[in-house]
């Protein structure tokens, strides 16, 4: 049995990355530890519309969508899955409590294949890089990080001050692994979600869980959409 992923939520926008790779891990089968900070819940309710008083409700709402690709922006951009399909996700997802120190998580006796905090705040990056262990997510961050274990930060906050720089360049010499959510378009962009699927596809690609999210570079003698119309030089 393959060893379990740690998968953090916190308060900056592009929820939307955090709610997919949750789903993807829990598709692919992989026990994953999961927890939301508050202004992450906030966030995950005004950006999705998903919402839950207890760890256990969210996780079942995460769960219980799945994108809809079509339709405008301002349109629903959820619909409901199966049960069955509902109660095999919530099967391997482990839900935690931001303030509850006494989880498995919370030790480095416990052993993960990895952490990702996806999207990753200016305030738990803060955190983190300063030891400040103020919740459950920065202590787990710091078990992975002095166990010198898989940490993935997914920033998305942008323009970035110098503050912000200098901690993401402490946690990349600390060992973690920076991926701003900047998702790249030569993959055949046709959707939102298609945008979304190229950073989850990187993260699932770090913490060596494979998918089918994306085309990859080079996967066809073609090369990148629109590489034939593209001048020398240009």
């Amino acid at each position: 049995m393959s060893l379990p992923i740690v998968l953090a939520m916190t308060g900056a926008s592009g929820a939307v990355y955090g709610v997919r790779l949750l789903q993807q891990l829990a598709d692919a089968g992989i026990a994953t530890h999961w927890v939301a900070s508050e202004s992450g819940r906030v966030v995950l309710q005004q950006e999705l519309g998903i919402h839950g008083r207890s760890p256990e409700d969210l996780t079942e709402a995460i769960l219980g969508y799945h994108w809809q690709p079509k339709g405008a922006v301002s349109s629903p951009r959820w619909s409901p899955v199966a049960p069955q399909q509902i109660e095999t996700r919530k099967k391997v997802v482990i839900p935690h409590r931001v303030n509850d120190f006494f989880t498995p998580i919370a030790s480095g006796s416990y052993l993960t294949r990895g952490m990702v905090v996806c999207p990753c705040s200016g305030t738990t990056l803060s955190g983190i890089v300063h030891a400040g262990g103020k919740d459950l997510i920065q202590r787990a961050a710091e078990v992975h990080l002095k166990e010198h274990r898989k940490l993935v930060l997914v920033p998305r906050e942008t323009p970035l001050s110098v503050f912000q720089l200098e901690n993401l360049h402490r946690a990349a010499q600390a060992g973690a692994v920076v991926m701003p959510a900047s998702p790249g378009w030569y993959h055949g962009v046709g959707e939102i979600i298609d945008l979304v699927d190229f950073v989850v596809a990187r993260i699932l690609d770090h913490l060596a869980v494979p998918h089918q999210l994306m085309r990859r570079w080079g996967s066809d003698s073609s090369g990148p959409p629109g590489s034939s119309d593209r001048k020398e030089g240009a």
